[in-house]
């Protein structure tokens, strides 16, 4: 009967530990569930992944966007602007976690390089850059990629903005980070046949457009590494979770089974003896 009581007693006090932290964290973010698991290596910045990025199996603490002010990655690599020089997650601005063209597949994490603003005389406005008021956004951007073995600067071309919203992209520049989201701002005199069979696709196959505001579901925050590789593991969709990740989990896991023990064993030592036997 005690060891059934003891038994109940534990299961409600870990029971009561899981939703004081949810709810704090939810308290926090105002966003619920409070963080995601990141799935794909779109966001690496190294092969193996690194702590700071964004790498498969990491959790990543979701921002209510009604809280934050979202810095576009133009805003933060602009001298002269408020925001110049901040960074996220290994790189200048903020990322987003977005819903593709409002849809209900799962999230896209990725970073927002710059928003089409609607300006009143009928234009578009591109903060971070010296564009008001223009028919389509041209624009080279301060970001780095490789192309037969040099580098070249990232540049939007004769972009139309269907609508307000961000372009959006990846850090990872060996897979998607130099092919933004919304392929027709870097080509647009493809045909749709090549959109339609390049860059990001939403639920039903369409090319994914300019994230609308209403569309961003959270803003990331802090990265926990690691600890969500082992929800990938049991849901079959570890394939991209780096040898280093695991290895970082294998240690925190031993870490979490070695602690009690020698907690335990400490407290022994520095239990005072008694020389009376019972």
């Amino acid at each position: 009967m005690a060891t059934g009581f003891t038994w109940a007693r534990e299961a409600m006090l870990a029971g009561g530990l899981v939703i004081l932290l949810l709810g704090s964290m939810w308290a926090a973010t105002g966003s619920f569930p409070p963080m995601v698991v990141v799935e794909s290596g779109s966001m690496m910045h190294t092969e193996e992944g690194s702590i700071g990025s964004i790498d498969p199996g990491d959790l990543v603490l979701v921002m209510n966007p009604d809280r934050v002010d979202i810095v576009t990655f133009v805003e933060a690599t602009e001298e002269g602007n408020a925001n110049f020089g901040y960074e996220t997650h290994g790189m200048a601005g903020d990322v987003i976690i977005y819903q593709k063209n409002g849809g209900s597949d799962t999230p896209v994490i990725h970073r927002p390089l710059l928003k089409a603003v609607a300006n009143e005389s009928g234009g578009w406005d591109v903060p971070g850059t010296t564009l008001r008021n223009v028919d389509s956004v041209t624009w080279t951007l301060d970001y780095q990629c490789p192309y037969h073995g040099g580098t070249y600067d990232l540049m939007i071309d004769r972009w139309v903005p269907p609508h307000e919203g961000y372009l959006t992209t990846g850090d990872n520049v060996d897979s998607n980070g130099c092919k933004i989201d919304q392929l027709r701002a870097t080509n647009p005199d493809a045909s749709e046949q090549y959109i339609r069979g390049n860059g990001l696709k939403d639920e039903n196959g369409n090319p994914v457009l300019a994230v609308k505001d209403d569309w961003v579901v959270g803003v990331a925050s802090a990265e926990i590494p690691w600890l969500g590789a082992a929800k990938l593991f049991f849901s079959g969709t570890s394939s991209s979770v780096s040898d280093q990740t695991w290895r970082g989990l294998g240690v925190v896991i031993a870490v979490i089974i070695a602690v009690p023990y020698i907690l335990e064993t400490a407290m022994d030592r520095l239990r005072p003896y008694s020389d009376e036997e019972e």
